[in-house]
C-alpha cells in the first residue's frame, strides 16, 4: 500500500470493486459534494445509485439483496466514497454496518427475510437507536424503557445523533427491559417509521457531514410487536457491543479516505503553488508535513486491513476494531490539520476541498466510541479485563 491510493494485495475482485467506488465518488459525488455540504438536503438520489451498485448491502448474502461481498470490499468501497464526499460515506458506512448489521447479526430468520431485502438494495435506509440526551458513551445510563404489555412492548424515552434518523424507514432500538440489572438489562426491538407515537425531532445542524441525516428520534407509548425483539430479554447491549465493533471497522476506513482525500489536495496544492520563486513543495517544512501525511495513512489503511481481514475471517475482532478506529480517526486529524495549514489561506475558505475534510473529519474521533473509549478498550484487552 501507497499513500498514493495504490493498495498492495488487493485481489482481482477487490480492485474492479475499488475501481469502481472510484469513477463513482470522482463523476458522480465530487461535482456536488459542495451543493450538498452547502444546503445540507439529503442526496437521495445519490444514495438511490449507491443502492444499484449494490453498495447499501455490500457484505449481505445475495439471496437478502446484498452484493455478497466481504469486509475488504466493504473498507475498500467506505475509503474511495470518503475521499471525495465523507457525508456520503457515513451514509453507506452506518447504513451497512448498524441497523442492518444488527438485524443480520442477532434478528431471527424471519426477521432478516423481513427486513433485510430492503434495507440491502437501498430501497429503505436503516437508523440505529442507542445514544441518548444523558448517555453517550455511558450506555448504561440508558433512559428509554420498554415495559411488556401481553405479547408486545410499550417503548417510551428518546434518542439523539440518529444516523439516517429522519430519512430511515426501518430503526434499531436499544432500549432499558428491566432498570435492576443495568446494562444486563437492555434489549433491542426492531421498529418502523409510521408506528403511532413514534415521531422525528430536531434534524440537527452540524459542524461538518451535513448531508449525513442526523436526528432525535422520539417514543411516546409506541407498540412494538413482540416479534420484533431480537434475541431475548437483556441481550441487546451485548449485542451492541459486537454491531460496534463492525462499525469501527467502517470508521477506521472513513478515516483513512478522509485521510487520503486531505494528503491528495495537499500535494496537488503544493505542486502548483509558488512561494518565493519557487513550488511550495521545495520547502522542507512542507515535505515534512507531507511526509507524515503519508506514513500516518499507510499505518493507518494497515490497521483497518487487519481488523477487516479478521471480520471476514471470523476472528475475534474487538481489540483490532478499536485500534483501526483510533488511530486511524486521530491520524485523520492530523492530517486534515496539515493539509489546511499547507494551504494557508486557501485552506480556509471552501472552494478548495480541505476546508470541508477540516469539518467533516472531528467527527472521526467521537462517533462509534470516542477515542478515550477505544483507548480504554484496548487497555482492558492488553490486561486480559476483556470489553
Amino acid at each position: 500500500m501507497e499513500a498514493n491510493g495504490e493498495m498492495i494485495g488487493l485481489t482481482e475482485r477487490q480492485q474492479a470493486v475499488q475501481d469502481l467506488a472510484r469513477a463513482f465518488a470522482e463523476k458522480e459525488l465530487r461535482p456536488v459534494v459542495a451543493h450538498f455540504d452547502e444546503t445540507q438536503e439529503f442526496p437521495s438520489a445519490l444514495v438511490a445509485r449507491l443502492g444499484e451498485l449494490g453498495f447499501m448491502g455490500i457484505t449481505w448474502p445475495e439471496d437478502l439483496g446484498g452484493a455478497g461481498l466481504s469486509p475488504m470490499e466493504a473498507v475498500v468501497i467506505i475509503e474511495e466514497l470518503a475521499r471525495v464526499d465523507p457525508s456520503i460515506a457515513l451514509t453507506v458506512a452506518s447504513h451497512n454496518s448498524l441497523c442492518t448489521g444488527h438485524i443480520m447479526m442477532f434478528g431471527n430468520e424471519e426477521q432478516r427475510r423481513k427486513y433485510v431485502p430492503s434495507l440491502a438494495s437501498g430501497r429503505d435506509l436503516g437508523a440505529w437507536g442507542l445514544t441518548e440526551p444523558g448517555s453517550g458513551s455511558d450506555a448504561g445510563g440508558m433512559k428509554t424503557t420498554a415495559v411488556r404489555d401481553g405479547a408486545d412492548w410499550i417503548l417510551n424515552g428518546s434518542k439523539t445523533f440518529i444516523t439516517q434518523g429522519s430519512v430511515g424507514s426501518v430503526y434499531v432500538i436499544l432500549a432499558v427491559t428491566d432498570s435492576s440489572s443495568s446494562r444486563k438489562g437492555i434489549s433491542a426491538f426492531i421498529l418502523e417509521k409510521g408506528a403511532p407515537g413514534f415521531t422525528i425531532g430536531k434534524k440537527e445542524n452540524k459542524l461538518g457531514m451535513r448531508c449525513s441525516d442526523t436526528a432525535t428520534l422520539l417514543f411516546d407509548h409506541v407498540r412494538v410487536p413482540g416479534e420484533n425483539l431480537m434475541g431475548v430479554p437483556g441481550e441487546g447491549f451485548k449485542q451492541a457491543l459486537r454491531v460496534l465493533d463492525g462499525g469501527r471497522v467502517g470508521i477506521a476506513a472513513l478515516s483513512v479516505g478522509i485521510a487520503q482525500g486531505a494528503f491528495e489536495a495537499s500535494v496537488k496544492y503544493a505542486r502548483e503553488r509558488s512561494q518565493f520563486g519557487k513550488a511550495l513543495g521545495e520547502f522542507q517544512g512542507i515535505q515534512w508535513k507531507l511526509a507524515d501525511m503519508a506514513t500516518d495513512i499507510e499505518a493507518a489503511r494497515l490497521l483497518t486491513h487487519k481488523a477487516a481481514w479478521r471480520q471476514t475471517e471470523g476472528l475475534p475482532l474487538t481489540l483490532a476494531a478499536s485500534q483501526a478506529k483510533y488511530f486511524a480517526s486521530e491520524a485523520a486529524v492530523r492530517a486534515a490539520n496539515e493539509a489546511v495549514q499547507i494551504h494557508g489561506g486557501y485552506g480556509f475558505i471552501k472552494e478548495f476541498p480541505v476546508e470541508k475534510f477540516y469539518r467533516d473529519v472531528k467527527l472521526m474521533t467521537i462517533g462509534e466510541g470516542t477515542s478515550e473509549v477505544q483507548k480504554m478498550v484496548i487497555a482492558r484487552h492488553l490486561l486480559g479485563h476483556g470489553a
